[in-house]
């Protein structure tokens, strides 16, 4: 391996690249145009309640659908046609509804993009306020954990479709501040761009202040604190180097703004391209299914090139020459606060499982349906009159071991996929587009609804968020100067695997995956709501969530629980990644250098940093 080689070896070619776009982006096509087929259920008949719910369907009436949509020449002749119509902008017609499908598509992905802005101004907005002590602090070398973690923590594990409620109830028909309802003109896009925006600038923030000291730490930031360079341009350049490693997470991020809001969109009424979607899948209305679906790889390819392209310009030629320094992560120190809280915390949580598990989850009184906490029921009861504090302890286990199993699946996943970039070169791009909605509907299709069908889903498609960050984080750890150096020395593949490749991702990746954790078990909930996952009367945290959904403005007490129980699981998680931070790769590395075939030790900070006042 030469030294060059090094630092190239982890970057696709952009013919490769272009080819697993291709190749994946025909793959998911292909398994969405062979729903029908999948699901074992007669298309034909599907269609037809589709169209007329109270219509008694008779064989001839089901003989006339096959014929009209020629369901006998089977998927892969169905997907042939509907290709070949594409270049002259004729994507076909609803099966359910007779009308053109391309209007319908692009009108629902111009309201799903205007939403998207809205709420990414919300989400930076958001992210630079979590972010923004760090950065102060940072910049001036007074930089030490505080409490700011809990609070993103928190704003993070806020389920989306529930603010979207509260949000609508609060500042919709209380204040009547906002449009509650539709798509009518700039107001009605706030409460919508709040929901979504508000966790998902909680979580990118939280990665970014996670990364901010690691940036502060590095060499050149010492160097230039000690010739009095000004904070300001200390910080400018630290958030840089952060901002490298964390865009890549915006690609889900930005997927998810437009072909997963489906819930907000329900909420608020808006006619955009997730809900769109999802009421073809339901309907298993291909034409504008396929139509959808293309339009979300289109945008997921495009918004992963603009992002990649973002983040080498953050990083600069220093990328290319393998002269980037390397990250120095400081010893992870909790600030007393931030350990207090996550005891209190841990014990909360473990009292209400406790408690919950002493009470019958499946007892139905319909005589008390609905009401307030009390001493009989501390959580109140939901619209059955079963115990809400039985059913959140009951739930806990099953919630938290399968989010548990899942989130690792997708980790270790994105981490192999991450790092051997040549294998997942576009992949990423393309399967990031895919609702997990609909990844569920496939594996339903085939398996069932079940759990172990849901989880099967979110494993699908969950793994991406991590491929992403894992791959950002190799790029930069190949071209670093220790790097090189190393292989200049005479280091194997194996050792820099060992002693500077994982060590360099595995901490980032890990924090993610810790963050995300309150949000797997919100998207199995999804899946598990629209009868794709554990179906009720199992009790799950997330489908308490869903169930209630409906009656927070006349019981609020009903989702409080739940909430409250994922706002505790996911502040114990920020505690997990303060003990994850600062085992980065300074810790590794600086300790056990590569040894070379001379015999000489060559680590990373050994490699002299000199920084002049002009640079």
């Amino acid at each position: 391996m030469s030294v060059m080689s090094a630092g190239t070896e982890a970057r696709p070619s952009p013919w490769r690249a272009g080819l697993g776009r291709l190749a994946a982006g025909t793959a998911l096509l292909t398994a969405v145009a062979m729903l029908p087929w999948l699901s074992g259920n007669d298309p034909a008949l599907t269609v037809l309640r589709a169209r007329s719910a109270d219509q008694d369907p008779t064989p001839a009436q089901l003989a006339a659908v096959r014929e009209q949509l020629g369901l006998d020449e089977g998927p892969f002749t169905h997907l042939a046609h509907w290709l070949g119509g594409l270049p002259r902008g004729d994507a076909g017609t609803s099966w359910v509804s007779g009308e053109a499908v391309l209007p319908q598509v692009t009108g629902a992905f111009a309201v799903s993009f205007t939403l998207m802005l809205g709420a990414l101004v919300v989400t930076v907005a958001v992210a630079a306020l979590a972010s923004a002590r760090t950065l102060y602090l940072g910049s001036r070398r007074r930089l030490h954990r505080g409490s700011g973690a809990i609070g993103v923590a928190v704003l993070a594990a806020l389920p989306k479709f529930l603010l979207a409620s509260l949000l609508a109830t609060v500042c919709g028909v209380w204040l009547g501040w906002f449009p509650s309802s539709g798509w009518a003109g700039p107001a009605s896009l706030v409460l919508p761009a709040l929901a979504l925006g508000v966790p998902s600038g909680a979580m990118i923030g939280g990665l970014l202040d996670q990364s901010l000291p690691a940036a502060f730490n590095e060499p050149w930031a010492r160097t230039w604190h000690a010739y009095g360079y000004a904070p300001g341009r200390v910080a400018q350049h630290a958030l840089r180097r952060a901002l490298a490693g964390v865009l890549p997470q915006l690609l889900p991020t930005v997927v998810a703004l437009v072909g997963g809001a489906v819930a907000v969109e329900k909420i608020f009424n808006i006619p955009g391209l997730g809900r769109l979607a999802l009421d073809a899948a339901i309907a298993q209305d291909l034409p504008p299914l396929q139509t959808a679906t293309l339009a979300l790889i289109l945008l997921g390819v495009v918004a992963g090139l603009l992002i990649q392209a973002l983040r080498r310009a953050l990083l600069g030629p220093a990328l290319r020459d393998g002269a980037l320094p390397a990250p120095h992560a400081p010893a992870a120190s909790r600030g007393r606060f931030t350990r207090w809280a996550a005891v209190a915390c841990g014990l909360v949580l473990l009292a209400l499982v406790t408690a919950g598990l002493l009470r019958d989850p499946l007892h139905v009184d319909t005589a008390a349906r609905l009401l307030p906490p009390s001493a009989a029921h501390p959580l109140g009861t939901d619209a059955l009159g079963r115990d809400l504090l039985a059913r959140l302890g009951h739930g806990a286990l099953r919630t938290v071991g399968v989010a548990l199993a899942v989130t690792a699946v997708c980790t270790l996943a994105g981490l192999l996929l991450g790092m051997a970039a040549q294998v997942g070169a576009g992949l990423t791009e393309v399967v990031s587009t895919m609702p997990a909605v609909l990844a569920g509907m496939l594996t339903t299709a085939v398996t069932g609804p079940s759990a172990s069908g849901a989880a099967l889903a979110v494993c699908l498609v969950g793994w991406t968020p991590y491929a992403a960050q894992a791959a950002a984080l190799l790029e930069q750890e190949r071209a670093s100067g220790h790097m090189l150096a190393s292989v200049s020395f005479g280091a194997g593949p194996g050792y820099l695997l060992r002693y500077h490749l994982l060590p360099a991702v595995l901490p980032g990746v890990l924090r993610n995956a810790l963050l995300r954790l309150p949000t797997t078990v919100l998207v199995l909930a999804s899946l598990g709501f629209l009868g794709l996952g554990e179906q009720p009367p199992t009790a799950e945290w997330g489908r308490l969530l869903s169930e209630n959904q409906p009656y927070v403005e006349l019981a609020p007490w009903t989702v409080l629980g739940p909430a409250c129980a994922l706002v505790l699981l996911s502040v114990l998680a920020v505690s997990a990644t303060d003990a994850v931070a600062g085992r980065g790769p300074a810790s590794v590395r600086t300790s056990r250098g590569s040894r070379g075939s001379d015999g000489k030790t060559f680590g990373r900070d050994t490699i002299p940093v000199i920084v002049s006042r002009s640079s």
